[in-house]
C-alpha cells in the first residue's frame, strides 16, 4: 500500500490525503452530530406527564393533581381544533411567522435573528422555529436543552427536519401548544387558560390569547399575576405582530389591546377540598402508578351545587350562633362544623364538608371533621330503639310501649352507679317510646339500652357502619347518649338503614375512572341491596318516629326551658308553664289530661 502511494504523482498524493482527511472529518462530524441523537419515535416519552383531573358528578372540575414529573407542572392536552384560531395565529406570528412555508428549519428566520442580535435591537421572534422548539423540548434531555452551543443548534435542526417529514404542520403545532411552558406550573394552553383566567382554552378571547402567546418567550418576566404592566406591553407586541403578518386588522387589535382582562382569583383553585383529598387517598390506594404518571379523569359522586349550598348554610348557622339577635340566646363560641349527605340507596356521597374553611389555620380548617372521631351525642338513640323493636328478639317493644321517664339509678357493667338526666332537667313520668325517641329523652334511652343490652345495640350499629364502636371495650350504658366516638361519615352511612328499608350500604366517592387514552379503569355499578341489618318494619317505625312533629312536642318544651333558664340566669327565675300554643296541642293530644311528671 505504501509503495503504491509513493508511486503516485504529487497531485494524486494530495488528492488521497484530502480524501482521507475528508473521511475522518465526515466520521468525526457524524459522531459529533448524530451519536446518541434521539429517535423521533421517542417524542411521546418527552411529553409533560398529564395531570389527573377530578370532577364532580356533573363534570365540573374540582381539582387537578400535579403530575409526578421533573417539571411538576399541570398539563392537559387538547385537540388542535379545540384551541381558538386566535391563539394559534398569535403563537405563529410571535414565534415562527414562516411556520407554514419552511421544512422545519427557517434559514431566513435564523439569519434575521442573528442580524437583530448583532445590531443590538429587540428580538421579536426567536431564531428557532416552532418545529425546532418542539424537537428541543420533547427529544433533547434537560442538560442538552440547557446548552447554548452550535452543536445543540445543529442537532436540534436535524431533529426538526426529521419531525417535519414524519408529522404534519397541524400535528407539530398541536404538540407545541400542548407542551410549551406558560409559567405558574402550567404546561400547555389548556393549563395556562385555567391558571390565569380560570376557564378552558376554547373559551379564550383574542386579548387572552395574545397575552398567553406573549408568555412563551419568558414566562417569569411577563407573568401577569406579578407584573401586569410587562405582560400588557408584551401583549401589545403580539397584537402588532398579528397585524403585521395579516392575522388581524389594526382596529381589531386595538379593541383587544383595550379589553379588560379578568384573571382567576388564584391559580388552580380547589373545590370541595376535604372531599377531594379523600378521593385522592382512594386513588393513591387503587391506582398508585397511573395517578401521577399516566393522568386520570375521575368522575366523583359529589354534587358541587349541593356542596356550595352546604358551605353557605354552615357559615350562616355559625354566624347565627355566634351573633344571635338582640334579646336571644347567649353568643356561642362556635367556629367549626361538618356536613355529610349521601344517597341512602346507593351510598353515593353527594356532599362532604369537613370544616367551614379548608384554608383557615385558626380553626385547623384542613382537618376533615367529617372523617375524624367525635362524640355523637343523642344521634345513637335510634339504634338503641331499633334493637328494642327487633321482632326476632325475646321481648320486642313497639313505639306504643310505655316506659318511665323518671330519675333512675343504673348499675353499669363495671358495677358503678350511673344516673342519667334529661336535657333541661325535665322528667315526664310515663311516656310512649314514640314520644321518648322523637323528643330525644335521655332517661328512657338508657332504660331501653339496659333492656336490650349494650353488646346487642353495638353489634347492630356496627353492622350499619359504626365500626369504631365495636372496637371500643370501654363502652357502657352512656353510649346511647353519645359516650363513644364515631366518624360523621359512618354515622350518615349507618342512618341509611332507616330510609332504605334496613340494608347496609357502603359510601361511594368515585363513579368512573379513565386514563388519558380513554380506557375505562373503573365504573361504579348500581347493585341490589342484599346485606340486611334490621327488619324493614323496624326501619319504617324508626323513620316514622323521627319524622313525627307531634311526638317531639315534649322535646321542644324542654329546649325552651333550657334556653329560658340560660337567659334568665338560673332555675329560680324560670317560668315552668308551657308556652300557650304547645300547652294547647299537648292538652288535645293527651285527651285533656295535661302534663305530668314535672320536676
Amino acid at each position: 500500500m505504501l509503495k503504491r502511494f509513493r508511486a503516485l504523482k504529487r497531485w494524486q498524493k494530495l488528492g488521497v490525503i484530502a480524501a482521507a482527511l475528508g473521511a475522518v472529518f465526515a466520521v468525526t462530524m457524524y459522531a459529533w452530530l448524530f451519536a446518541d441523537l434521539p429517535s423521533i419515535d421517542q417524542i411521546h416519552a418527552g411529553m409533560t406527564l398529564p395531570s389527573t383531573r377530578i370532577y364532580d358528578r356533573n363534570g365540573t372540575l374540582l381539582y387537578e393533581i400535579l403530575a409526578d414529573s421533573e417539571t411538576g407542572g399541570r398539563n392537559t392536552a387538547i385537540p388542535l381544533e379545540s384551541i381558538p384560531q386566535h391563539c394559534r395565529d398569535a403563537v405563529i406570528a410571535t414565534e415562527d411567522a414562516n411556520f407554514y412555508n419552511h421544512p422545519g428549519v427557517d434559514v431566513v428566520g435564523i439569519a434575521r435573528a442573528l442580524w437583530i442580535n448583532v445590531s443590538g435591537g429587540e428580538v421579536l421572534a426567536g431564531g428557532s422555529t416552532i418545529t425546532q422548539q418542539v424537537a428541543r423540548t420533547l427529544l433533547l434531555d434537560p442538560q442538552q436543552r440547557a446548552e447554548r452551543s452550535l452543536r445543540r443548534k445543529l442537532r436540534e435542526s436535524i431533529l426538526a427536519l426529521r419531525l417535519q417529514t414524519a408529522y404534519s404542520k397541524a400535528d407539530i403545532l398541536a404538540l407545541y401548544l400542548n407542551q410549551s411552558y406558560f409559567g405558574n406550573l402550567a404546561y400547555g394552553i389548556e393549563a395556562a387558560a385555567q391558571a390565569y383566567f380560570g376557564k378552558s382554552a376554547p373559551d379564550l378571547s383574542l386579548a387572552e390569547c395574545a397575552l398567553l402567546a406573549g408568555l412563551l418567550q419568558s414566562p417569569a418576566v411577563y407573568d401577569p399575576l406579578t407584573n401586569l404592566e410587562a405582560a400588557k406591553d408584551r401583549q401589545a407586541v403580539v397584537l402588532n405582530l398579528m397585524v403585521q403578518y395579516g392575522y388581524l386588522d389594526a382596529a381589531t387589535a386595538e379593541l383587544a389591546r383595550n379589553d379588560e382582562l379578568q384573571f382567576a382569583a388564584s391559580p388552580f383553585p380547589i373545590e370541595a377540598p376535604h372531599f377531594v383529598m379523600a378521593v385522592i387517598k382512594q386513588l393513591e390506594r387503587d391506582y398508585p402508578d397511573a395517578l401521577y404518571r399516566d393522568g386520570l379523569d375521575v368522575i366523583t359522586t359529589v354534587d358541587l351545587d349541593w356542596q356550595r349550598a352546604a358551605e353557605r348554610i354552615v357559615n350562616r348557622q355559625l354566624d347565627g350562633l355566634n351573633h344571635p339577635a338582640a334579646g336571644g340566646r347567649q353568643p356561642a363560641n362556635a367556629n367549626n362544623a361538618a356536613v355529610v349527605a349521601l344517597d341512602p340507596y346507593t351510598g353515593q356521597v353527594l356532599t362532604l364538608l369537613g370544616s367551614p374553611d379548608y384554608f383557615d389555620e385558626a380553626i385547623d380548617g384542613a382537618v376533615n371533621a367529617a372523617l375524624a372521631n367525635r362524640q355523637p351525642g343523642s344521634t345513637l338513640k335510634p339504634f338503641t330503639y331499633a334493637a328494642a323493636f327487633d321482632p326476632t328478639g325475646p321481648d320486642p317493644w313497639t313505639p306504643a310501649t310505655m316506659i318511665l321517664d323518671v330519675e333512675t339509678p343504673f348499675v353499669t357493667r363495671r358495677l358503678e352507679s350511673y344516673t342519667p338526666a334529661n336535657f333541661g332537667l325535665v322528667e315526664h313520668g310515663p311516656v310512649l317510646i314514640r314520644e321518648a325517641l322523637a323528643s330525644s329523652m335521655n332517661i328512657p334511652a338508657v332504660v331501653t339500652l339496659e333492656h336490650v343490652g349494650v353488646s346487642t345495640m353495638i353489634e347492630l350499629a356496627a353492622n350499619a357502619g359504626l365500626t369504631t364502636l365495636s372496637g371500643n371495650t370501654n363502652l357502657d350504658l352512656s353510649v346511647t347518649l353519645g359516650g363513644g366516638e364515631i366518624r360523621l361519615l359512618d354515622l350518615v352511612q349507618a342512618y341509611s338503614i332507616f330510609p332504605n328499608g334496613g340494608y347496609h350500604i357502603d359510601p361511594v366517592f368515585i363513579l368512573k375512572v379513565t386514563d388519558r387514552g380513554g380506557q375505562v379503569l373503573y365504573e361504579w355499578q348500581n347493585r341490589p341491596l342484599t346485606q340486611r341489618v334490621i327488619d324493614e318494619r323496624v326501619a319504617f317505625l324508626i323513620t316514622d318516629i323521627l319524622s313525627d312533629d307531634e311526638a317531639r312536642i315534649q322535646g321542644l318544651w324542654a329546649a325552651q326551658r333550657a334556653q329560658h333558664r340560660a337567659t334568665r340566669g338560673g332555675e329560680n327565675g324560670h317560668d315552668h308553664r308551657l308556652p300557650r300554643q304547645l300547652d294547647r296541642r299537648l292538652h288535645a293530644e293527651s285527651g285533656g289530661r295535661g302534663v305530668g311528671g314535672q320536676r
